[in-house]
């Protein structure tokens, strides 16, 4: 991840200080922590699979990190942010955006259904 492309997230990432007594295992670098995120979006990679030489963070760090972050708003605030810049460049344009009818609620709601009929010309027959 370029340092460009860090800047944008970096500050909307909450602080999250060491505790002093106790302290524990070092916590993982949030940089190396994204990057594994982005990469476990971008290919479907499951989180226990996740390369951790690759990126320096576990598979069950950045799943924790996705959660924490999703927990704090850096998510929803970082698109906000990314969808002003693309608005304000002009590169932003909803004339082509499609709508998935799962996500439209039926305000007048559907025909009434009855049973649901087989398929079929006919039913199977028992094969026991």
């Amino acid at each position: 991840m370029t340092d460009e492309l860090w800047a944008r997230p970096e500050p909307l990432i909450p602080v999250r200080p060491r505790r002093f007594r106790y302290p524990g295992r070092k916590r993982a670098d949030d940089r190396a922590a994204l990057e594994g995120i982005l990469y476990a979006v971008r290919t479907g990679i499951g989180w226990n699979r996740l390369p951790t030489a690759l990126f320096g963070a576990s598979g069950a760090t950045c799943r924790q990190r996705l959660t924490e972050w999703h927990e704090a708003g850096v998510w929803q605030e970082l698109h906000e942010r990314l969808l002003a810049e693309l608005r304000a460049a002009g590169l932003l344009d909803l004339s082509a955006a499609l709508v998935d009818s799962s996500h439209l609620r039926a305000l007048k709601g559907g025909t009434a259904r009855g049973r649901a009929r087989s398929t079929g010309a006919s039913p199977a027959r028992s094969t026991t």
